[in-house]
């Protein structure tokens, strides 16, 4: 009995092994910290605190918004497609249907839209509400032990996997 635990620990752990290796071998195209600075100054601000207003009436999204976030970009990249509301969008795929958060990047898009109409894409505001809310949820797991960080970190790979079996491999 205990080679099967042994080798389902191993399986786990090539798992993450490979999670973490698919996973840095996604580059960014440009978009860094202060990329509206000039063009729209105070974008981030908008999109951070948009965030941190749904994220405090609703923790959960923080979540929701990162997921939202990795399902835009696991399938031809990072280009808001999975934003688009109608039949036979990437919105309406199975594995998207259950996503979150879209009330948020609508929120910060309108305000946006204020400030500086046509110039932010909504790629770049999912992206940075994506990063904003990995940021909250940061700073909330430093009030948590080490192991309860494990065990989240643990989890968001078996997502990420659970996704890239059911996309790729089922």
């Amino acid at each position: 009995m205990e080679g099967g635990n042994l080798w389902k620990k191993e399986m786990v752990l090539k798992f993450v092994l490979l999670g973490v290796a698919f996973m840095n071998t996604v580059h960014g195209h440009g978009t860094r910290v202060g990329f509206y600075s000039r063009t729209c100054p105070g974008a981030e601000s908008i999109v951070t605190s948009t965030v941190e207003s749904h994220v405090r009436s609703d923790p959960t999204l923080a979540a929701g918004i990162l997921r939202m976030h990795f399902h835009d970009c696991f399938v031809r990249g990072c280009d808001a497609s999975v934003l688009i509301a109608g039949s036979d969008t990437e919105r309406t795929a199975p594995p998207n249907v259950n996503l979150r958060g879209y009330e948020v990047i609508d929120d910060a898009k309108e305000k946006l839209e204020a400030l500086c109409p046509g110039l932010v894409s909504c790629a770049d505001i999912l992206t940075l509400a994506a990063r904003d809310s990995v940021v909250l949820v940061k700073t909330k797991l430093n009030k948590f032990s080490f192991y309860n960080y494990l065990m989240f970190t643990y989890e968001l790979y078996k997502l990420i996997i659970k996704i890239y079996v059911y996309k790729y491999i089922l």
